[in-house]
């Protein structure tokens, strides 16, 4: 109760008194606890219609274990929710390297638009389209191993039905025709085969991008074997391997535009029509903006989004003399706002921890969090610099000691360091390496605190959707293992049917 959670904290120095408190309080301020998630079941329930057939494609082939297991999750529920209303277009914002879009693409039949701000992303999405190439090649070479597989079966069946027919009579021992019969059975089951390969082969070429796939050959038999209407099948399948122009539908389609909550999407995609809108991670105010762009777009039937990087998050009361009239993206519901409530850098940056992972085993990297803060203290002693526009990185992972770290350092930050002898660095490093308990203690206390601050934000989008007239369900769905992806809750949301 609120009595018990008021002694967490010294009521006069603020100070932590009651760790064990402090992490009840935490647990119980957790989304896993508050009770307000629908299960991801009832969703795929609720959305049932009936069972298509998929291409069969498997992620694990071409992405890591991390982006296979959230492909595979978030593309089985945006099929539900496409079929349920009826649309066949999915934008995806933020869409990266492509691997949400193409997956959609090629294993449900969508046509999908992926908007991401980066031309090198953009550019990804056509190397991820080099590797489809093998993976279609795979697909082939898997597709005619099972057909010679499945033709010896058929042998052998055929065989063992004879040698297990029981003793006939004489006017019962198979005649000629019969024998003919049986051979021209034979031969329809072979055709059938091939004909079932070459509908799948057609089939895979319908829903992979145009440059995603080798150039249909005919090689792979005899040309002249072939009927008429499969030779021109086959000829159809090649030319629209070669198209530059796909058709309307069963397509990915990566473009490079920002994004912003003002964004006419009209103007980024020429054949908009009912779609639904999808983001696998978008970062910062991404998330939030494709929250507005939904409610605001009647065209844009249903929205799918897990946000990620909420240090990246723009905050209306934090640096309110920036851009009073601006649009931020946090907070986002008219509660929050008529309360004045900001998070602060710190607290999103908290947020943006993996504390499931810690419970398992995964520690934080204390050693390179060490590093780090010794050097802010070295940059702000000794170049009087508080804040900057520059990143360090990942420097600490291509370090050989502190003294190689504060260097590297040093020079991305654009700082003269031939005035810091190694001696000088060093002594911040003896300085301070004692307090290095300390500093995993106040990062572990953080990485508990994390979800209360993730619920935060992950309620004022809920509640921001809730305020909403045109809206005729919203949710929060825990949409992956969080130990796998911490990142792991999906903002849903259906509009009504005559929006």
């Amino acid at each position: 109760d609120d009595d018990t959670f008021s002694n967490v904290f010294c009521e006069n120095s603020e100070k932590l008194i009651n760790v064990h408190l402090f992490a009840l309080a935490a647990k119980y301020y957790s989304l896993s606890n508050l009770d307000v998630c629908t299960p991801l079941e009832d969703i795929l329930e609720a959305c049932r219609g009936e069972n298509r057939e998929t291409t069969g494609v498997k992620t694990d082939e071409f992405m890591n274990n991390k982006k296979s297991h959230e492909v595979q999750m978030m593309s089985e529920l945006v099929d539900k929710i496409v079929n349920y209303c009826g649309i066949k277009q999915v934008i995806d914002i933020g869409s990266g390297k492509g691997y949400l879009s193409s997956f959609l693409s090629m294993q449900y039949d969508l046509k999908v638009y992926g908007i991401d701000s980066s031309n090198s992303n953009t550019s990804g999405a056509h190397e991820r389209n080099r590797k489809l190439k093998k993976h279609w090649k795979a697909y082939q070479r898997r597709g005619r191993t099972n057909l010679k597989s499945q033709r010896w079966e058929n042998s052998l069946q055929s065989q063992d039905q004879v040698a297990l027919q029981p003793s006939c009579s004489f006017t019962e021992i198979p005649t000629s025709e019969t024998s003919k019969q049986t051979e021209v059975d034979s031969v329809a089951r072979t055709r059938s085969d091939d004909s079932r390969l070459s509908e799948e082969v057609l089939a895979m070429l319908n829903v992979l991008p145009a440059d995603a796939v080798e150039d249909f050959s005919l090689s792979q038999r005899n040309y002249g074997e072939l009927c008429e209407e499969e030779k021109a099948q086959r000829k159809m399948a090649s030319l629209k391997a070669k198209a530059s122009e796909s058709s309307e539908s069963n397509l990915y389609i990566p473009l490079t535009s920002c994004i912003t909550a003002e964004t006419e999407l009209s103007d980024i995609i020429s054949d908009l029509e009912d779609c639904m809108m999808v983001g696998l991670h978008t970062c910062g105010d991404l998330a939030a903006n494709t929250l507005r762009i939904f409610t605001a777009k009647p065209e844009i039937k249903a929205v799918c989004t897990v946000g990620c990087c909420y240090h990246l998050l723009s905050e209306q009361f934090e640096n309110q003399e920036d851009c009073p009239e601006g649009v931020w993206g946090f907070p986002m519901c008219q509660y929050l706002k008529d309360k004045g409530w900001c998070c602060g850098r710190n607290a999103r940056m908290s947020a943006c921890l993996a504390l499931e992972r810690v419970a398992v085993g995964q520690m934080l990297p204390t050693e390179s969090l060490f590093y780090r803060a010794v050097l802010q203290v070295i940059i702000e002693e000794i170049y009087g610099v508080t804040k900057s526009n520059r990143h360090v990185g990942k420097t600490f992972s291509k370090s050989s000691s502190f003294i190689d770290y504060v260097r590297k350092s040093l020079k991305k930050l654009e700082l003269d360091d031939s005035k810091l002898p190694d001696s000088c660095i060093m002594d911040y490093y003896e300085k301070y390496k004692h307090r290095m308990n300390e500093l995993e203690a106040f990062n572990m206390l953080k990485v508990v605190l994390a979800p209360c601050i993730e619920v935060l934000i992950l309620l004022d989008r809920l509640c921001y959707l809730k305020e909403q007239d045109n809206i005729a369900w919203s949710g929060l769905v825990k949409l992956f293992d969080p130990v796998k992806s911490p990142r792991c809750y999906a903002v849903i949301a259906l509009k009504k049917q005559s929006c």
